[in-house]
């Protein structure tokens, strides 16, 4: 499977939602060692909507949108991760997010930014709001920080 990106993913009332809930000072976001893993000397923001097969987060009925458009057979993991604004693009590292047969895995960006997903194919996919990108989790893919905004937020979700 090759990436497949889809702009405008979501209807602009349920994407606004989503990014004001996502950017609220009230919204939870809680401190990661390391972005690719906790060895690298990089830290991040994390939000776990789906893990272990549950609801992790009071907000995940505010997903359902993006759910039942990408129409979601089974769960493995909803991830959000924001990226502190950087000094420099910093690409954090190839990675797959699991090697399950069949498993997608699927970026959605709430914010414009200079951040971007990278391949190891060498394909980009820029940070443009209301967008996502589908693709097999075993490709392995980077992310990265950003310059131009505050900060980057994704929401990574792994499933069947």
């Amino acid at each position: 499977m090759k990436q497949k990106i889809i702009n405008n993913f979501l209807e602009k009332n349920e994407f606004l939602n989503l990014q004001n809930i996502m950017t609220h000072h009230n919204f939870p976001w809680f401190v990661a060692k390391g972005v690719v893993d906790t060895t690298d000397s990089y830290y991040q923001f994390v939000h776990v909507f789906y893990v272990d097969n549950g609801i992790n987060s009071n907000f995940f009925k505010e997903l359902m949108p993006l759910i039942e458009k990408l129409q979601i057979r089974a769960l493995l993991r909803i991830k959000a991760n924001l990226i502190p604004k950087g000094n420099k693009i910093i690409e954090h590292g190839y990675h797959c997010d699991n090697y399950y047969s069949g498993t997608k895995t699927a970026v959605f960006y709430i914010n414009n930014n200079n951040g971007y997903t990278k391949f190891k194919n060498g394909f980009i996919s820029k940070s443009e709001e209301n967008k996502i990108v589908i693709f097999n989790s075993k490709e392995e893919h980077t992310g990265t920080t950003c310059t131009d905004s505050d900060y980057r937020i994704v929401i990574n979700f792994n499933y069947f």
